[in-house]
Formats: structure tokens, C-alpha cells, sequence
């Protein structure tokens, strides 16, 4: 089967689960003979499987027109450029950090993430949409027709976009979901593939345009909602867009039964539209050896991720303080930035336990595996979780774990502690547990890992294969 694939993250530009995932399910689709087509707004790391044919803004070279990749759509060079791209941006984890004007400038929606590479996602002053050039009515028909309308912001447009008023956006992503979207249009739409399959909101726009001009079916998959990312202070353009693709797909797939739910009574999707393809995990890496965990007097509790409200880091700094109340040879430790990374610092110093709550920062690759190997418990207290394959990496690094019950990986674990990320006391008692009961933390790694066995991503893309062919046979029964 020839799949095009839509999205932002792919390895080595990572900034947190999503690009894990899709690099995860596009190597297992690989494996099983199919060619694919990824379509991202940066350059990548060419080094993966062959079977995976990657199109970047660098296919258009510097001084070129759109039109001259793709004749047939002639848009304007400002559709390419918005104000305050150029300026220097100060975010979590960089210094001086200065974005240029490039197709689908964009690379992370998230405050604090710390992709790899000179780039990071844009902050763009609010401002119209672009639209095509004058001459070309039928460009600007075919996607104003795909457009989602963009109510006026009241106020200052940081406080719309960005903070808790909406996940924590730059001040114009849906700016630069548009400019994807033509960027897409212009490179694919005359690639030869039976299906699209579009990752997450921002290549939502893109999908719906792709799929209108070259009648391809489509499938939205949805690693999280706005409602995970923002609770119910959603950014209605966001919301807006989301619902604009569960509605146009012809088939949709979450990586949860929770995700299913918010998609069918937040987004009034029919459930039988909807397929739930779990996450899996990359089981060819090394497992730590016996005896690798660093030996130290002090017990080490890990929370490993974006710190930001959808995470919950408040709720684990508020049971940490209980657990050392308890036990003192106890340290935790908080891997990971965003956006309220500097208020949980000033959380721990106001509770007098800022000594024993260590920050790392963002983490990749080895250090990831070395602060699980020191790990003696993980935690992930999220408020709200699609999947969270870091509790996978948890298990697979032999660490016993404790999640949210507001969490998709809950759906499919056993043999993992499960807590409301709102109980600290009892969120506490569980860590206490694991750290002075060594047989109950033993029990835990040996079932865990069993677990692990048939959550696969070879399985994802079996599953993910039915979804194509479903949307397929759902097309075709359409145009009958």
C-alpha cells in the first residue's frame, strides 16, 4: 500500500512522544513492505528505512517559486513569509534561538520542547491568514473552502494563544498549520498514494485540502485532543480545526479508548468512525543488565516529561513532599521542560523540600536511558494522558511504575500501580510502597515486562493496515 503520511516530529527531530510514534508506526508499516511518503515542515535524518521517501521545505530551494514545484498551483511568495519570524526568541532550554522565513516554519506546538537542529516552532505576531495570489481563483476557492474560520481575539493575542489559554501555543500556529497545508498541497498533490494518514491537528488543514483536491481518502490520527493539552480552556481555532478533521476522515484513529470518548462527546463523532490503535514500543533496544542501577543511599523517584499542566507535575512535587515526610533518603527527580518548569522550582523551594526535588531539563537518547537506570520508581501523575509511552520506557528499563488512571496506557497495563492524579496521599502511599517493599517492586518489573511483549509497533501497523483498507471500502461505498 502507498501511504502519505502528514506530521511535524520524526527522529532525530523530536521534541516529545508524537515524533517517538511516528517514527515507531513508520517503521513498522516499512517492515510490512509498504511505501511511504512523509511529509514534514524541516529536514530529517535520511538514515532510516528505505521503504520511507521523505519531502521537506528544502525540496524547494532558496529564490524558488511554488509554481515551479508544482505548475499547476501558483501561490504567492508571501504565503510563505509572516512578521516577526526573523526576530530572536527566547524559549525554555535556548538561549538565543533566531527562525527565518521558510515554508512551514513550524516544528513543535508545545512551550519548552527542545528539538535538535537550528530551528525550533515559530512564535508569529497575530495576523491574517495569507492567501494565494490574485491570479489564481481556483487555488484560492480550494482553500478557502478548506479554511477554519478565525474569530478575532480580544485582547492581547499572547494571552489567547500561548500560557493556559490553550495548551501553550506560539501567538500564530494556525497561521503556520495554513502555510503547511499549501506547502503540502504543492509537493503531494500529485504524488502517486492510496491513502492519507495525517498525525495531530496542525497537519489537519493540509489533509482536508490533499484529500479534496485528489479525492485520496483519509485518516486522522489523534495522539492528543486540545482538551488533553488545554482541559476545558480550549483554543476554539484549535477545536476548531480538530473537529474540521474528525469530520472530514474518513476514518479516525486514537491511541486510546479515553481519546475515543473525548472524541465522540467532544467532537460529536460517530463511535463506529473511530478505531483505537494503542501505542507500542521499540523492542529491539538494549534492556539494562542486572545490576547497571547506580547504587547510592538515596532512593530516586523519576517523572519524566513536558512540564506542563496536562502532565501533572504540581500533583507529583505535592506528593513528594508527603513521601518525605516519611522517608528522608529520598530524592525525585523532574526530567523535562515547559512551560511551568520554573513554577514547580518555586513550588519545591516554597515547600521546603527544593534540596530533595532535582531538574534536569530536556532529555534524549543516552541520558534518557541513564536517569531510568538510576530510577527506583516512576511516576506519571498526568492530568490528562492520550497513551504515554513513557511508562512503556519505564517498564522496558526494568523500573517499576505508578500512572494516572486518567491515562490511555492504564487501558492496556496490569501489572502498574494506578492512583487519581489528584490523590497525592494516596499517590504517595503507593511510592512508599515501592521504595520500602523491594518483592512488590520486584513483582511489578517481572509481570511488566511480560506486558510489554504484545504492545508492539509491528502490531500498531497491522492494525493501522485494517484502518487504510476500512477507509478505503468506505470510500468507494460513498461514490457508488
Amino acid at each position: 500500500m502507498r501511504i502519505l503520511m502528514l506530521g511535524w516530529e520524526f527522529p532525530p527531530f523530536i521534541a516529545g512522544g508524537l515524533g517517538v510514534a511516528c517514527y515507531g508506526l513508520t517503521r513498522a508499516l516499512d517492515s510490512r513492505g509498504h511505501r511511504i511518503t512523509f511529509v514534514l515542515p524541516r529536514p530529517v535524518n535520511r538514515s532510516y528505512p528505505s521503504h520511507v521517501r521523505m519531502l521537506s521545505p528544502e525540496s524547494v530551494q532558496p529564490g524558488s517559486r511554488i509554481a515551479d514545484v508544482q505548475p499547476r498551483l501558483s501561490l504567492s511568495r508571501d504565503a510563505f513569509h509572516a512578521p516577526g519570524v526573523e526576530e530572536a526568541l527566547r524559549t525554555d532550554g535556548f538561549q538565543n534561538v533566531t527562525f527565518r522565513a521558510v515554508p512551514a516554519a513550524f516544528a513543535n506546538p508545545y512551550e519548552g520542547g527542545d528539538p535538535i537542529g537550528s530551528t525550533n516552532w515559530v512564535r508569529l505576531s497575530e495576523g491574517e491568514m495569507p492567501v494565494p495570489a490574485k491570479d489564481d481563483e481556483s487555488a484560492k476557492k480550494m482553500l478557502a473552502s478548506t479554511a477554519v474560520s478565525k474569530p478575532p481575539i480580544a485582547g492581547k493575542a499572547s494571552a489567547a494563544l500561548t500560557g493556559g489559554g490553550g495548551g501553550g501555543y506560539g501567538n500564530d500556529l494556525v497561521a503556520d498549520a495554513d502555510r503547511y497545508a499549501r506547502l503540502v498541497v504543492a509537493l503531494a498533490k500529485d504524488e502517486q498514494y492510496d491513502v492519507i494518514h495525517a498525525h495531530d491537528w496542525l497537519t489537519f488543514p493540509a489533509a482536508i485540502a490533499l484529500s479534496r483536491v485528489t479525492g485520496k481518502p483519509l485518516v486522522v490520527h489523534l495522539h492528543s485532543t486540545e482538551f488533553d493539552r488545554a482541559g476545558n480552556n480550549v483554543n476554539q481555532r484549535v477545536y476548531d480545526i480538530e473537529r474540521a478533521g474528525m469530520q472530514q476522515a474518513d476514518r479516525i484513529i486514537t491511541v486510546s479508548q479515553l481519546t475515543k470518548s473525548i472524541c465522540v462527546r467532544r467532537y460529536a463523532v460517530p463511535p463506529q468512525k473511530v478505531d483505537v490503535v494503542y501505542n507500542g514500543l521499540e523492542q529491539e533496544a538494549v534492556q539494562p543488565q542486572p545490576g547497571t542501577q547506580i547504587e547510592n543511599e538515596d532512593k530516586l523517584v523519576l517523572f519524566l516529561g513536558r512540564i506542563t499542566m496536562q502532565k501533572g507535575p504540581e500533583y507529583f512535587i505535592a506528593a513528594a513532599k508527603r513521601v518525605l515526610e516519611k522517608m528522608d533518603n529520598v530524592k525525585f527527580v523532574l526530567a523535562g521542560s515547559g512551560d511551568m518548569a520554573l513554577r514547580m522550582i518555586e513550588l519545591a523551594a516554597s515547600m521546603g523540600i527544593g534540596h530533595k526535588v532535582l531538574f534536569t531539563g530536556f532529555l534524549r537518547g543516552k541520558d534518557v536511558d541513564r536517569v531510568f537506570a538510576m530510577a527506583d520508581c516512576y511516576v506519571m501523575p498526568s492530568v490528562s494522558e492520550p497513551f504515554g509511552l513513557a511508562a512503556l520506557e519505564a517498564i522496558h528499563h526494568d523500573v517499576p511504575v505508578i500512572v494516572s488512571k486518567t491515562s490511555g496506557v492504564a487501558e492496556v497495563l496490569n501489572h502498574v500501580l494506578k492512583v487519581d492524579f489528584w490523590d497525592v496521599d494516596e499517590m504517595a502511599n503507593k511510592i512508599i510502597a515501592v521504595l520500602r517493599h523491594p518483592p512488590l517492586g520486584q513483582t511489578l518489573r517481572q509481570h511488566g515486562s511480560m506486558e510489554l511483549r504484545r504492545l508492539t509497533w509491528t502490531g500498531a501497523g497491522e492494525k493501522c493496515e485494517q484502518v487504510y483498507q476500512k477507509a478505503i471500502d468506505s470510500q468507494r461505498a460513498h461514490a457508488v
